[in-house]
């Protein structure tokens, strides 16, 4: 890497020319459009929805929001602006503002430049630190935005307060020439949103109406949710107005780039550690699919949305379960069964807000059903229609089920656990005649736990469809009989008016 200028003699020398940050970002975005490099990696699903407008924003030197439901990369959009800055910054030394060698704003570097001429001081900032954000809480004040008078700072060096080098600046103008994000902007306070106003539109700083006005370079960008924005709290119309573009962000569209996204962020590559364990193709789905269940559920509060990290987190507790029973049973490798999901409650239950039928019901109540409906979505896509008349065992039963079905009739039940060793568990589901070669004749896969994780959805297919009875007990699962009674209450003979006991 070249030597880079030290003082602003040098900066000069080299023909360095000042241009805002807009400017930049602008330049640089363009160049990678013009070379064909992808924008934001790392971000997929949004290829022909948000990152267009996106790019469209930043080509039109924008301030803009993100407006979407959590999960849906917004905080990482905005620090992936990052990308698009230059590889490093000229600022001068020792001021808060990262002055322009060549244009200072503060006091401070205006100082400097006189004082010293060619001699002032260079330092060179990385793009990483020319990005800084703030997560609006209502507790948030102008001070820790913009700055106020420091009264110590005052005292000591013996200044008045209309003095501008009292000032202690926040955190917006010490981003000077960078990137400010603030995240969930309506939990700021209305009066903190207004004091954004001059910044955004006139691009100056005011601190407790002194007339000395800083301008300031700065690309504003933000993010909201749309519950938030609504509902919890508001975005000030002469805000809203003064951000230049909105942009809509959204969960992934296909099924096949969730399943991308969850094996990109979740953490299932453990080094040696993962080397007894392997998860397949079919059961990233299945995951995929309890995340689709949920934001389609009526149970699930829709207007706070399912987030990405549900499936995140249950595919690395998937990950846990699995290296636990790799190590206390001693299997190598270990596959995933359908009586794993029992033990990834834990990264569902509290990710998901329920409406008020779903509070009663209860959360792990209303997740099993979740994971039983996603098990049913795929059961019914790859395995025969479950009949009408299949059910009570005997001969009337017709269909490829009738066999299974009927060996529970007889007052059989079969339970399956994690901890149990796969010779163990592949025992069990042999026990049900023709479980295993239905499972065969459906899979395309012919391993020993492609069959029997086959095998595990054909029995949870059929609970789903009320042909057999299920009893969860921790990471234990028993397949019964459905019992069918009628209660019947018997009948009272009508008192005689004769007996002693009527009055």
């Amino acid at each position: 890497m070249a030597r880079r200028a030290t003082t602003l003699g040098a900066l000069k020398g080299e023909g360095y020319q000042s241009r805002s940050i807009k400017e930049e970002i602008r330049a640089n975005l363009r160049a990678k459009l013009a070379a064909g490099e992808k924008l934001f990696p790392g971000v997929l699903g949004y290829d022909r929805t948000v990152i267009p407008d996106l790019t469209n924003a930043l080509l039109a030197r924008h301030d803009f929001i993100l407006l979407g439901l959590r999960g849906q990369a917004k905080t990482r959009l905005l620090r992936a602006l990052v990308e698009l800055l230059d590889e490093a910054l000229p600022v001068l030394a020792g001021c808060e503002l990262n002055d322009d060698p060549l244009a200072p704003v503060s006091t401070v570097g205006q100082r400097l430049v006189a004082e010293a001429g060619d001699e002032a001081p260079i330092e060179w900032l990385t793009p990483n630190q020319r990005y800084h954000e703030k997560l609006a809480t209502p507790d948030v004040s102008i001070a820790d935005l913009l700055g106020d008078i420091d009264p110590i700072k005052a005292a000591t060096r013996k200044l008045t307060f209309a003095d501008p080098e009292v000032i202690h600046f926040g955190i917006v103008p010490r981003t000077n020439r960078g990137i400010f994000a603030i995240n969930e902007l309506p939990d700021l306070s209305p009066r903190i949103q207004v004091g954004l106003f001059n910044i955004l539109e006139e691009r100056d700083l005011q601190i407790r109406g002194f007339p000395v006005r800083i301008p300031l370079d700065l690309l504003l960008v933000f993010s909201a949710n749309p519950e938030d924005y609504t509902n919890r709290g508001s975005i000030v119309t002469p805000l809203k107005d003064r951000i230049a573009s909105q942009i809509r962000t959204h969960y992934p569209d296909e099924v096949e780039t969730s399943i991308e996204i969850t094996r990109q962020e979740a953490w299932t590559e453990r080094g040696a550690d993962s080397a007894g364990y392997e998860i397949t193709e079919d059961f990233r789905l299945l995951i995929e699919e309890i995340s689709l269940a949920a934001r389609e559920s009526d149970l699930i509060d829709h207007s706070s949305g399912v987030s990405a990290r549900v499936a995140i987190s249950a595919l690395e507790l998937l990950a846990s379960n699995l290296e636990r029973r790799c190590l206390t049973t001693g299997d190598d490798p270990v596959f995933p069964r359908l009586c794993d999901l029992q033990m990834l409650l834990p990264a569902i239950t509290g990710k998901v807000e329920m409406v008020y039928e779903g509070e009663q019901q209860g959360a792990e109540v209303v997740t099993r059903g979740l994971i039983g409906d996603a098990v049913r979505k795929i059961f019914d896509s790859r395995f025969p229609a479950v009949g009408k008349e299949l059910g009570s065992g005997g001969e009337e039963d017709t269909g490829p089920y009738a066999a299974i079905v009927a060996w529970f009739a007889e007052g059989n039940h079969l339970s399956l656990s994690d901890t149990q060793p796969f010779a163990e568990y592949e025992s069990a589901l042999a026990r049900v005649p023709g479980l295993l070669d239905l499972a065969a004749a459906h899979c395309a896969q012919r391993r020993p736990d492609a069959l029997t994780l086959g095998a595990e959805m054909i029995l949870e297919g059929l609970h789903q469809h009320l042909k057999l009875a299920r009893e969860d007990l921790d990471s234990q699962v028993s397949y019964k009989e459905v019992v069918k009674f009628q209660l019947l209450r018997p009948r009272r003979a009508p008192r005689r008016t004769d007996d002693p006991g009527v009055n």
